[in-house]
């Protein structure tokens, strides 16, 4: 059924009547890019897979371009994009920090001189996933693998299992944990990959460029505040029965000495890693793009041998994600140059007709949020949703307030991420530990999402 299903949406999309003022081909290549976008919720096959079909099926039969160089062209424009380059470039540097055991160190010293108590111990998984994040794509690799084996160790010191006490600790580690990741997501361009993929549909479909240091500069007035207060509201609204943890920093000693002395290797990653942050912020200024210092830093982690070459060759993950949004990238440009896109945000545009800029903003930053209960993928609420909403705000309010609506729109994909127990990555891995049962984290989810949503609302009103 789950072969099954994008097939049929797809099939009954594309013998609908064609609705006026669209072309055959448009209204054809939306009933497959729909299956695709199925598909991604479903995902009976790799989602890289799913991406591919679709741009090889439109490809192969013309439903883009007009002629077969031209389907060519089009079919492949994704894995010329240098923001999926970037984002391969950025798994290896996650790579090195699990291989070179840095991420580690840094989440057992946290834990080490934070953690004598429960809060202490909160603010220690959060800055763990903190300083990790700028040199992590995947928030599953640095919430679910780096920091999940270590933290899930604490609670069971206290006999907090999902069976026994898991509210004693347990329980508020978890969601600290989960709350923190999804904040850091949104507080760096390069801690979600979905974020660099959602930077160049904007690039693609608005002709606007976000850098590095715009995301963080404009993001971060309402990021590092929510950051630094996720460990004490989590504390106040969903509090742990144990409130000091004095075995936690001697657990963390104890493997500390386990892992020895910093290694060369170590330190390494943390030169490149710090190199690349600094060529990404000031990148700019000195005339060095962010994918091509990603591509050298990559370079350089090969050649110390902090990660060999046999790690970037066979990095499942890396090349997995590579395909997926490359072709999602096609997927999504090719919606734009059927004109699909115009038309629909022309019809939505009508219904919001008469709102004033500001409002109009608003109501699509606050649409866009909550269209995320519907999804399981961050990467297809962006590739179904983003290009349209950018759309309809293009047609709705003045050029000069396009970018943050932008802004807005792609700093909220972390955020949306606390919503439900599939929303995004590392949810699964958290609600899958058992400590918060089902009914508790959708309701957890939907007060943290108000205080997420009503804090992207005032950043509006900073930026417009």
């Amino acid at each position: 059924m789950k072969m099954l299903l994008p097939i049929l949406v797809a099939i009954v999309i594309a013998l609908l009547p064609t609705p006026e003022g669209l072309s055959t081909n448009a209204h054809y290549f939306f009933a497959v890019f729909l299956g695709v976008i199925v598909g991604l919720i479903l995902e009976p096959i790799p989602a890289a897979l799913i991406g591919l079909t679709g741009v090889a099926f439109c490809a192969t039969f013309g439903l883009v371009g007009e002629s077969a160089k031209a389907s060519r062209d089009w079919a492949l424009s994704g894995f010329s994009n240098g923001v999926i380059w970037l984002i391969f470039a950025a798994f290896m540097f996650a790579l090195g920090y699990k291989k070179s055991g840095l991420g580690k160190r840094i989440a057992l010293l946290l834990v080490k001189y934070l953690g004598k108590t429960s809060l202490g111990l909160g603010y220690a998984v959060a800055f763990s996933d903190g300083i990790l994040s700028p040199f992590m794509p995947s928030n599953t690799a640095r919430s679910a693998g780096t920091i999940f084996p270590i933290a899930i160790n604490i609670p069971q010191m206290f006999n907090s299992t999902p069976e026994n006490e898991p509210r004693k600790l347990g329980a508020y580690i978890s969601w600290v944990a989960i709350a923190a990741t999804c904040v850091t997501s949104s507080m760096f361009l390069t801690a979600l990959a979905p974020n660099l993929l959602a930077v160049s549909l904007v690039e693609k479909n608005a002709g606007i460029v976000i850098e590095w240091g715009q995301w963080f500069s404009t993001l971060a007035i309402i990021m590092i505040p929510l950051f630094l207060l996720i460990p004490y509201l989590s504390y106040l609204i969903y509090p742990p029965e144990q409130k000091y943890s004095p075995e936690a920093p001697i657990w963390a000693k104890d493997e500390l000495k386990k892992m020895g002395s910093i290694t060369k290797k170590e330190l390494l990653m943390l030169g490149l890693g710090v190199l690349a942050l600094l060529m990404w912020i000031f990148g700019k200024s000195i005339g060095v793009n962010s994918t091509v210092a990603a591509l050298a830093v990559l370079s350089l982690l090969v050649l110390t041998n902090v990660i060999s070459w046999e790690d970037v060759i066979t990095n499942k993950a890396a090349i997995n994600v590579f395909i997926w949004f490359a072709t999602l990238v096609a997927m999504a440009s090719g919606l734009k140059k059927v004109g699909y896109l115009d038309w629909a945000a022309g019809l939505i545009s009508n219904w919001l007709g008469g709102l004033t800029p500001t409002v109009v903003i608003i109501v699509l930053v606050v649409l866009f949020f909550l269209f995320h209960y519907l999804f399981a993928s961050v990467t297809a609420h962006v590739v179904a949703l983003l290009p349209l909403f950018l759309g309809i705000g293009m047609n709705l309010i003045p050029a000069d307030m396009v970018p943050s609506l932008a802004l807005l729109l792609v700093g909220s994909l972390g955020l949306m991420g606390i919503l439900t127990p599939y929303a995004t990555g590392p949810s699964p891995i958290w609600y899958g530990a058992g400590y918060i049962s089902q009914a508790t984290w959708w309701l957890l989810g939907a007060i943290f999402g108000i205080i997420f949503l009503s804090a992207l609302v005032l950043l509006a009103f900073f930026i417009i």
